[in-house]
C-alpha cells in the first residue's frame, strides 16, 4: 500500500517540476548591478567633471540596468549600465536631457 501513495505523489511531483519557473530574479546585492552602478557612477563622474556622485535607485535588467544618479546637491542623472561593462545613455534628468 505505501507503493501506491508513493507513486501518485511522485507522479506528481514529476508534473509540477516542469511549471518550476527557473530564471532568477535580480535583488539587492546583485553583482552584475553592482556592477552597472558602480560603472555609471564613474561614467557620469567623467562626463560632468564633478566627483560628487551617488547612486539614488537602479533598476536590474539583462538588456542593461537604468542608474539614476545624484550629481552635487541638485543635479540628476540618469545612465544605463550593460553586461559587458560598458555605458550608455548619460543624461541630465534635471536639465531636460542635456547630456
Amino acid at each position: 500500500m505505501k507503493t501506491l501513495i508513493l507513486l501518485p505523489a511522485l507522479a506528481a511531483a514529476a508534473m509540477l517540476s516542469g511549471c518550476v519557473e527557473t530564471t532568477s530574479v535580480p535583488v539587492a546585492g546583485n553583482s552584475v548591478e553592482a556592477q552597472a552602478r558602480a560603472n555609471c557612477a564613474a561614467a557620469v563622474r567623467g562626463q560632468t567633471g564633478n566627483p560628487d556622485v551617488s547612486v539614488v535607485s537602479s533598476d536590474f535588467s539583462e538588456a542593461g540596468t537604468r542608474v539614476v544618479l545624484q550629481v552635487g546637491p541638485t543635479g540628476t542623472w540618469e545612465c544605463f549600465g550593460y553586461t559587458d561593462g560598458s555605458t550608455g545613455g548619460i543624461m541630465s534628468l534635471t536639465n531636460e536631457g542635456a547630456a
